[in-house]
This record gives C-alpha cells, structure tokens and sequence, in this order.
C-alpha cells in the first residue's frame, strides 16, 4: 500500500498562460511549487509561504483560489501518492518576479503548446492540467 505525502500546490499563470513549474535541487521532476504544511498552518497559508521561500513571491494566502484536493503518484518517491490541497494565484505573474531559491534548483514556464509532459510529475499532468481547461486539457 503507497504511502501518502501530504502537500500543498501553487498555480501561477504568467501572462501568456503559461504555468511556473520548479525543480528542486537533486531531482529531475518538474512540478509546481509548494510543499508541506508546518503543524498548525492552513493550506493556504502553506502555499503562500513555500511560494515565498522558494521563488521570493509574496501572496495573500486569502485570496488563493482553491482548485481541490487532488492525488497522484509522486514524482520523486516510490510507492508513494502525494496528496495536494491544490491553489491557484488569481493575478497572471511576471518572469522577473520570481527566482529560484531555497531547494528550489531551476524554473521554468511552459505553455500548452509547448509542453510535451517529459520530466513533469504525475500530479501536473494528470490533474492540474485538466482543471486548467483550454488548450491545457491534455490527453
């Protein structure tokens, strides 16, 4: 039976619709930032702080837009599913307005037309895309 990991997920959409996707350092898997919730902290606030530590991105945990509870395998741990409360930001962010940091190696912004899902963990693919509706419904 596959443990669960739970975490919370951030969506940001730069103007052209593009989705921020982040890998931390010592991986090879894509995904979007976020991560795990201190003991005592909302979802919300979870994400708007991993936001902050990871890309130096302030946000209103207030107004993330909640998309669900979405589950898939995780991208960089056998036999484990990983459990996200899964947020997105409401306003389209600028290239410039995030760096990576902390555990945060590389970022990178990718378009439907663009993307081709190698190297991008299941939870983007299989259930975050689809909410994102358009051209991102990927089959």
């Amino acid at each position: 039976m596959p443990r669960l990991i739970h975490v919370t997920a951030v969506v940001l959409l730069d103007r052209e619709g593009r989705v921020l996707l982040v890998r931390k350092r010592g991986t090879s898997m894509w995904m979007n930032p976020g991560g795990k919730p201190h003991p005592g902290e909302s979802p919300a606030e979870a994400g708007a702080r991993e936001v902050r530590e990871e890309l130096g991105l302030r946000l209103d945990p207030a107004r993330l837009e909640y998309l669900g509870e979405l589950r898939a395998a995780a991208a960089n741990e056998a036999d484990h599913v990983v459990v996200a409360e899964t947020f997105r930001w409401p306003e389209v962010v600028a290239g410039d307005a995030v760096a990576p940091a902390a555990e945060i190696e590389a970022l990178r912004w990718v378009g439907p037309a663009e993307f081709d899902g190698v190297d991008v963990a299941p939870l983007f693919t299989e259930r975050i895309a689809p909410l994102l509706g358009g051209e991102w419904k990927l089959s």
